[in-house]
C-alpha cells in the first residue's frame, strides 16, 4: 500500500509563513504527480498546487503567487512553501499523489490522499 505522511501545519499570524511537507512511501514504482489541496470548514475541497513530472507546477489562482511547490524526487517528498498567509488560507491541507504502485509484478495506477494537516492563520 502507498501512504502519504504530512507535516508542517500549525498556527501562524497573518503575513507569516509555513512550509508543509508530504512524503510518499510504500510500493511505489513511479510518481506521476504530487500536490496539495485544502478544505476550509463548510467549503469544498479545492486544488492549491500540484507538480507533474518535476517540471511544470499547476496552481490555483486563489493563492496568487504566494505559494510555491517543489519536490525532492530522491525522498519522494513534496513541499508547499506558503508566504504572506491570510486568515482565508485557514484550512486543512491535504497531500495528494497519483502514483504507479507495484505489487509483485502487478502495476496499478492509484490516487492517494494524506490525512490532512491543519493550518490556522490568525489576524
Amino acid at each position: 500500500q502507498v501512504h502519504l505522511v504530512e507535516s508542517g501545519g500549525g498556527l501562524v499570524q497573518a503575513g507569516g509563513s509555513l512550509r508543509l511537507s508530504c512524503t510518499a512511501s510504500g510500493a511505489i514504482f513511479n510518481i506521476n504527480s504530487m500536490g496539495w489541496y485544502r478544505q476550509a470548514p463548510g467549503k469544498q475541497r479545492e486544488l492549491v498546487k500540484t507538480i507533474t513530472g518535476g517540471v511544470t507546477p499547476n496552481y490555483a489562482d486563489s493563492v496568487k503567487g504566494r505559494f510555491t511547490i517543489s519536490i525532492d524526487n530522491a525522498k519522494n517528498t513534496v513541499y508547499l512553501q506558503m508566504n504572506s498567509l491570510k486568515p482565508d488560507d485557514t484550512a486543512v491541507y491535504y497531500c495528494n499523489a497519483n502514483v504507479v504502485s507495484i505489487q509483485g509484478v502487478t502495476y496499478r495506477a492509484l490516487e492517494v490522499w494524506g490525512r490532512g494537516t491543519l493550518v490556522t492563520v490568525s489576524s
